[in-house]
């Protein structure tokens, strides 16, 4: 079994891909312990021609609607590729919109993506992952981020992102770099789904933190 799946894992990219997309529907989510989800992502360089590129980004962003989530990654789709998109229509009330910064953001793709931290202000939320369903737990990530990226068009981007849109940002292009949010998060925190909508359902973590005994970032 061990070999059957390294001979497949060295196929070309763009062979895996059009396997992928045989399949009609959302294409099917990685989940928390697959090697592939700790690798660093292979940069992209044009391993997938114009189309299948378009083909594979349409199927990225189908499969985050009906997830539904906010971002998805390729390799959570299995494909260590660094390509990412992004989509928040944020249907959040107010207090959290305010709390949160939760705003809206357009569809973007975000190709061979990084960030760097903008000031040293950091926001402590609940985050969960496609990937670790069922769970969610409190992360401290940058407040305001640098993007630099490429798009679906290979032109730059250089943007600054603040609030939950530099949340998304973040978590997304870590999983390019192997990374879950489960690494950054605080752990004492960690809380299933159904315990977030009976107890923390608050627009910050401020209570969770009293009860469950851990700290949030001055």
């Amino acid at each position: 079994m061990a070999y059957e799946r390294d001979r497949t894992e060295s196929r070309p990219l763009s062979d895996r891909v059009e396997e992928l997309l045989a399949h009609e529907g959302p294409l099917p989510i990685v989940a928390a312990g697959d090697p592939v989800l700790r690798r660093t992502a292979e940069p992209f360089a044009r391993q997938l021609d114009p189309t299948l590129l378009a083909r594979f980004i349409a199927a990225l962003r189908a499969t985050m609607h009906a997830a539904p989530g906010v971002g998805l990654a390729a390799p959570q789709v299995g494909v260590s590729l660094r390509i990412a998109v992004i989509e928040d229509p944020a249907p959040v009330p107010e207090e959290v919109r305010l709390a949160r910064g939760r705003v809206p953001q357009p569809f973007r793709v975000l190709v061979n993506p990084s960030y760097e931290a903008v000031g040293s202000y950091r926001d402590a939320f609940f985050e969960g992952c496609l990937s670790v369903p069922g769970w969610q737990a409190v992360v401290a990530r940058h407040a305001k981020v640098r993007l630099r990226a490429l798009d679906e068009h290979g032109r730059a981007v250089d943007e600054e992102f603040a609030g939950w849109p530099a949340r998304i940002v973040q978590h997304e292009t870590d999983h390019l770099n192997g990374m879950l949010y489960l690494d950054r998060a605080e752990l004492r925190s960690l809380s299933s789904n159904q315990a977030m909508a009976d107890r923390w359902n608050d627009p910050t973590p401020a209570r969770a933190a009293r009860d469950l005994g851990f700290l949030l970032p001055e």
